[in-house]
């Protein structure tokens, strides 16, 4: 094979996994003009484009998919097989990508981040916070963090979190002055902190118990946030009730900065889960992730 090609095939790769240009350049910490130059010796040498460009976006042609099918796995496989040699000298190396949801993040991925730190020094975790779901596997990440009901049915699963509910809160003063609802038809005289979801565009119906009953809120306010973690800030403000994971304000309910309402009516999530296809779990990086994950869910 040409010297040269092989040498630009991995460029083409991360452009296709990043989907543009720019960003291949500053993740390989080089010009977008010698990008371009390698994608484009590529594609002189087969004869037919890889990439349609437009001014916002990069994406395959139907050649271009045929070879990052062809040629990624074998250089995936030859990734693995540097790191694995790495690692069986005690060294994890490499760049391990993770998509999550800010809460997630917070809630699961902090205590991770701070002992892989310690124990693998040389592994460099990226972490993409993103409240919409994505295919981790299309992106280009190798593991993602979710709710259990939001993951794939074909991924594997590692549990980070134990179950935790979602509970509704609001400040004393709030309370004070606009009263405490005691029914789920009470809500819509309240002020209630919304969350619009990322991917359909559409308002948040708070998922409770009426009774023994499942049921679906609409609520309306003068706030409607993307990010869920958000609510804790303005629920402390006063400026509403606040639809919210158990943990995150456990501290504000003990000091009784937040007071937790109708707790009959919470609902129990699944918790977060850390999922990746089965193949990315043979890489030695995602195995030394795996077991610090499995030691920071034990304690």
């Amino acid at each position: 094979m040409d010297r040269d090609l092989l040498s630009h095939l991995p460029i083409v790769l991360r452009v296709a996994k990043l989907q543009g240009f720019a960003a291949a350049a500053a993740s390989l910490n080089m010009s977008p003009s010698a990008i371009s130059h390698a994608v484009r010796a590529v594609e002189d040498r087969l004869g037919e484009p890889l990439f349609l460009r437009t001014t916002r976006s990069v994406s395959l042609t139907e050649a271009g998919a045929r070879l990052i099918a062809a040629i990624g796995p074998a250089f995936d496989d030859i990734g693995q097989a540097i790191e694995g040699m790495a690692a069986e000298r005690g060294t994890v190396t490499g760049i391990l990508r993770v998509n999550t949801s800010r809460v997630a993040a917070l809630m699961a991925l902090t205590p991770i981040l701070a002992r892989l730190a310690r124990v693998h020094p040389q592994l460099t975790v990226e972490v993409q916070t993103n409240d919409a779901l994505v295919d981790i596997v299309a992106e280009g990440f190798d593991a993602g963090i979710r709710l259990g009901d939001a993951v794939q049915q074909d991924m594997v699963t590692v549990r980070l979190t134990p179950p935790f509910k979602a509970i509704l809160v609001a400040a004393p003063a709030y309370l004070r002055e606009c009263g405490t609802p005691q029914s789920l038809a009470e809500l819509a005289t309240h002020n209630c902190i919304g969350f619009r979801l990322l991917a359909s565009g559409s308002i948040y119906e708070w998922d409770l118990k009426d009774g023994k009953r499942a049921a679906k809120v609409r609520t309306h306010g003068t706030s409607l946030i993307t990010d869920a973690t958000y609510a804790r800030e303005l629920a402390l403000a006063g400026v509403g009730i606040a639809y919210i994971f158990e943990p995150l304000v456990r501290a504000d309910i003990a000091s009784g900065k937040l007071r937790c309402i109708m707790p009959q009516a919470a609902v129990e999530e699944q918790g977060f889960f850390l999922y990746f296809p089965r193949r990315a779990s043979l890489a030695p990086k995602m195995r030394a992730f795996i077991d610090v994950a499995k030691l920071a869910a034990a304690e």
